[in-house]
């Protein structure tokens, strides 16, 4: 079998020519020459791979350093010396620090970089110069503008400048290569412009007039500006930029008291108040925003109290000395004892079912039909209407409305589940209850305007149950402008935590006068960005929810 077997494999055999050359091609095979080529071909590749990689690499270190390095340049805006700089960023934005006085952040663009302008010093005779001098701020605020976009130019020229630099530095020390260190250049290059030109592209002006603040609560409306004339066309950001400007020049310039903004004749100041749970640390803060937001009245929308109870009533004594009005209807926590005392102060008013003028501004508003003080609802209290008295009282609220024969400017009940049956009963509803800060249109019966309802969280943190969390509720209050025809324009959601008044934050929203009132789900009721309060992101901490 042995030759048979030989012969039938081919070896030597006529009949199978092409034997030698498949034994010379699995001999080339297993002697590794194809192999050899295939390999050397992938660690080519993989060579490749890798050096793109570092390459990739090194160009983001590189414009990272040479943006953190290089980008940031100072120039004068009007009398103040400012500091530009760049940075990396997910979100983009900008702030505005003014050091001591806080800073403003403001939603101005996205793209990965950030922009951050601070204020680096102030020509002191300069600013007393045109203090006094007539005309003298307005002049320098007209130029805010155009300083600021040289600025920004050379800032951008700058910044790429650095981070090409920087990159090829880093990549002539990595690969030492010349033609590696122009390719990580020119990617450099690459990189940034489209960073700065992303950010270009998506620039908001609008935001200029909805800031963000933090810092010092007294200094909030000196930077923030004035609200009064900003809803009639915010996206004119210009006149914002003057009057940051000029409110910082005489801030500094004079180095005495914050102004304060004298009220205009057609706008109505408005701070709104909720849940102040025996809270006594709140009564200085809404004495400064008072006094600070030039206030024309306070509007409580209940439950200033925990327990309702006879020593409970001392606690209200403190609203004589904020000297200007203060309307108030009871919540669920507030006894007609609570609501007694509240009626003995000289300059409050008490609203149950009933409507009132104030500072021209008519409101209607009724207590919680509940008396829970123990988280409980107790049958047969005192004014129990059952489980549809809720919905009850602000049916009965928009029957006395309707029938008063005259337009009714701002609705108020406690707990915002009475707050359908007053869609399109009033513009404006205000609530409180839930501790959470919340804006959203309610739409109106068929063919007729919807409502706002503005629903606040706890002035007082939560009360006692603010601090059953990791960290105690911030104070939440807000403050409305309304117009001449006495509609939203505009308002400042602030909350304090903290100690005292030394972290305050500011978030102003704009009401968009072309967005129609009717339209239901209209987020933050047409301010933009068309989305709940950004003050209602924060959820209180454990325990502090609403009772």
């Amino acid at each position: 079998m042995g030759p048979a077997l030989r012969r039938s494999s081919g070896a030597g055999h006529p009949a199978y020519p092409w034997a030698p050359r498949i034994r010379a091609s699995l001999h080339v095979s297993v002697s590794g020459e194809g192999w050899g080529a295939v390999t050397a071909s992938a660690a080519r590749w993989a060579r490749r791979g890798l050096v793109a990689l570092a390459m990739i690499i090194v160009t983001l270190v590189g414009v990272t350093g040479g943006t953190m390095l290089g980008g940031r340049v100072t120039g004068d805006v009007g009398p103040l010396r400012v500091e530009f700089q760049l940075s990396p960023s997910t979100d983009g934005g900008s702030e505005i620090a003014v050091p001591p006085l806080g800073s403003l952040f403001l939603d101005s663009h996205s793209g990965p970089a950030r922009l951050t302008a601070r204020l680096d010093s102030l020509d002191q005779k300069r600013a007393e110069a045109l203090i006094h001098e007539p005309g003298g701020l307005a002049a320098a605020g007209a130029s805010a503008p155009s300083d600021i976009r040289d600025a920004l130019l050379r800032l951008g020229l700058r910044t790429v400048a650095a981070s090409v630099l920087g990159t090829m530095l880093l990549a002539a020390l990595t690969f030492r290569s010349t033609r590696r260190t122009a390719w990580a250049g020119t990617l450099a290059l690459a990189v940034t412009g489209g960073a700065l030109g992303a950010a270009a592209l998506t620039v908001r002006p609008a935001a200029v007039a909805e800031p963000r603040y933090e810092g010092l609560l007294v200094n909030a409306p000196a930077l923030v500006g004035d609200a009064r004339r900003i809803a009639d066309d915010y996206t004119r950001y210009a006149d914002q930029l003057q009057r940051l400007v000029g409110n910082v020049s005489k801030l500094y310039g004079t180095m005495s008291s914050l102004p304060v903004y004298e009220a205009s004749a057609d706008t109505t100041r408005i701070l709104h108040v909720s849940d102040l749970h025996l809270n006594p640390a709140v009564w200085p803060v809404i004495k400064t925003v008072v006094e600070q937001f030039d206030i024309d009245l306070v509007i409580d929308t209940g439950d200033i109290t925990d327990w309702g109870s006879e020593p409970e009533t001392s606690y209200v004594s403190m609203i004589g000395q904020l000297k200007v009005p203060y309307v108030y209807i009871r919540g669920n926590h507030d006894s007609p004892r609570t609501a007694q005392a509240v009626a003995g102060q000289p300059n409050a008013v008490v609203l149950d079912n009933s409507i009132t003028s104030v500072s021209s501004v008519r409101i209607a508003g009724i207590g919680d039909p509940r008396f829970t003080p123990d988280k409980q609802e107790q049958e047969g209290g005192p004014w129990d209407e059952g489980p549809t008295s809720l919905t009850g009282s602000g049916q009965r609220l928009a029957d006395t409305i309707r029938a008063s024969g005259a337009p009714v400017d701002i609705a108020l009940v406690h707990d915002p589940a009475s707050a359908d049956p007053l869609a399109g009963a009033a513009p404006l509803i205000l609530a409180g209850h839930t501790h959470q800060r919340e804006v959203r249109m309610l739409p109106g019966p068929e063919g007729q305007p919807g409502s706002r309802l503005a629903v606040q969280g706890s002035t007082g943190g939560a009360g006692l149950r603010g601090l059953q969390g990791e960290e105690p509720t911030p104070l939440a209050m807000s403050v409305l402008y309304l117009g001449p025809n006495h509609r939203l324009e505009a308002y400042d959601d602030i909350r304090v935590g903290g100690t005292g008044l030394a972290q305050v934050s500011l978030d102003r929203q704009v009401i968009d006068p072309d967005v129609p009132a009717d339209v239901a789900g209209a987020g933050a009721g047409g301010a933009a960005p068309q989305t709940p309060v950004p003050a209602a992101t924060t959820p209180p901490p454990a325990g502090a929810g609403s009772d």
